[in-house]
């Protein structure tokens, strides 16, 4: 590490990847749910777990991105982080907050809102620790260098900020609910995390491909300009059948379009700066990573995204099973594998030791990515039927559950070999370290890590 307050990362990470792991759990629970409807029926209803499920991915994703910013910043900024101290105690904050909410929702305690269940006083507790955060990074930033990753990061991080206050709104309306609901949800991940997304891929290729900084600038700032056009009017096609005026129809149809342009240019970008670097960086683990997420965020949030946007085939799709495969495989490659990546790419240098368990920490990568896209092939199956069942023959919607089972099944088995490649991962982030660095040493030698 070139500064030594890129250590306050670590415990970022690490409340980010025990969250992690508890979010497979809860998604295990539910595919089994699926599989076997009577599971744990009296124990923990299947709406409580898949409100756990989905609530602790947004939430170690947040707490990921905030290490990840808190470990890239003092070397783009060239300084130290500007408080140390109010970055824990934030951390401790938003955890808090976290695993409240996730207790409270065993009891049923929650507002019945997708993703913006969290009890009121949860969600000030949130927007709290957020502000602890912004207000840390951006006067680290401000005394600091501004290059475009830090400035593309932190507007970002500020627009998502922004966008969460309108989870406070809850109209009784549900048209005006869901019309607003998505100010949240949609363009978080479809619009402003995309720039959080960008900047920190840009990052990591600087640091791995030795890529003039200007050339990978260029690329970024043209992400950027795609992110933004095309992810804010792309919300229209949330609003098809919600109530909402017929012109969002064609609006969102040609803008969610669009939306797999972003995508597009950050694979390109991703291998364009490969082939351009020197290609030799020792930790290889980090570059598949790096390679990995843009590839499997274009075929999750893009093609995936593109098979139903459209308002005349989301009208026989909307809420099947082809929803939950985009939804699946599009978190996995855009916010899922950046977040490993970095910590990949970091965990050695925190730690000050040589890239190690790099093979296992491949070997993690390839399991949970092939069991992601096969449990997306899975569902897009189950998604198919279920739509020509359902929408088309009119068949009552349980029936065509019971139709279903063999794919239900299939997808507990991926899910499965996701905890397998978790585990492995886990590992090799924070188990024992091969060879250690000389205290003070920052430099690592093109040779070691093969194990």
């Amino acid at each position: 590490m070139k500064y030594e307050t890129q250590k306050v990362a670590l415990p970022f990470f690490m409340v980010a990847m025990a969250l992690f792991t508890l979010q497979i759990v809860f998604g295990l629970l539910a595919a089994t749910v699926y599989a076997w409807p009577s599971f744990m029926t009296e124990v923990m209803p299947f709406h409580i777990m898949r409100v756990s499920h989905t609530n602790l991915l947004i939430v170690w994703l947040l707490i990921g991105f905030m290490g990840c910013t808190y470990y890239l910043m003092p070397e783009e900024a060239e300084r130290e982080i500007h408080s140390p101290n109010l970055a824990y105690i934030q951390l401790a904050i938003f955890a808090f907050a976290g695993v409240a909410a996730l207790v409270g929702y065993q009891f049923g305690i929650h507002e019945g809102r997708e993703f913006l269940e969290q009890p009121f006083w949860v969600k000030i507790l949130i927007t709290i620790s957020f502000l602890m955060f912004l207000f840390n990074t951006s006067m680290t930033l401000l005394k600091g260098r501004k290059t475009a990753i830090n400035l593309v990061l932190m507007l970002g991080l500020w627009l998502a900020a922004v966008f969460w206050l309108f989870a406070f709104y809850n109209p009784t309306n549900l048209a005006v609910d869901k019309l607003y609901w998505w100010w949240v949800v949609h363009l978080w991940v479809e619009g402003v995390w995309e720039l959080i997304m960008a900047s920190l891929l840009g990052y990591l290729l600087i640091k791995m491909t030795g890529v003039d900084r200007e050339v990978i600038e260029k690329w970024l700032y043209i992400i950027v300009g795609l992110a933004l056009f095309s992810g804010l009017l792309g919300t229209g096609h949330h609003y098809y059948w919600i109530g909402a005026p017929g012109y969002w129809q064609p609006i969102g149809s040609i803008f969610s379009t669009l939306e797999v342009a972003p995508f597009f240019a950050m694979v390109v970008f991703a291998f364009t700066m490969f082939w351009k670097g020197s290609r030799n960086h020792p930790n290889k683990a980090a570059m598949l990573w790096a390679l990995g997420c843009p590839t499997i965020a274009f075929f999750g949030a893009g093609v995936w995204g593109f098979m139903h946007t459209l308002s005349f085939v989301n009208y026989y799709s909307h809420g099947t099973q082809v929803t939950a495969a985009h939804g699946h495989l599009a978190f996995y490659g855009a916010y899922v594998m950046l977040i490993l990546g970095v910590i990949t790419y970091a965990m050695p240098q925190i730690r000050r030791v040589q890239p190690y368990n790099q093979v296992l920490n491949m070997w993690g990568f390839w399991i949970v990515t092939s069991a992601m896209c096969f449990m997306t092939f899975t569902l897009t199956f189950a998604g198919v039927v279920q739509t020509h069942l359902q929408r088309v023959l009119g068949m009552n919607y349980m029936e065509v559950q019971d139709q279903l089972g063999l794919f239900y099944i299939m997808r507990l088995g991926a899910g499965v070999a996701v905890a397998v490649g978790a585990i492995m991962l886990l590992y090799s982030f924070f188990g024992p370290a091969r060879e250690q660095v000389p205290a003070g040493g920052t430099q690592i030698t093109a040779g070691a890590g093969s194990a």
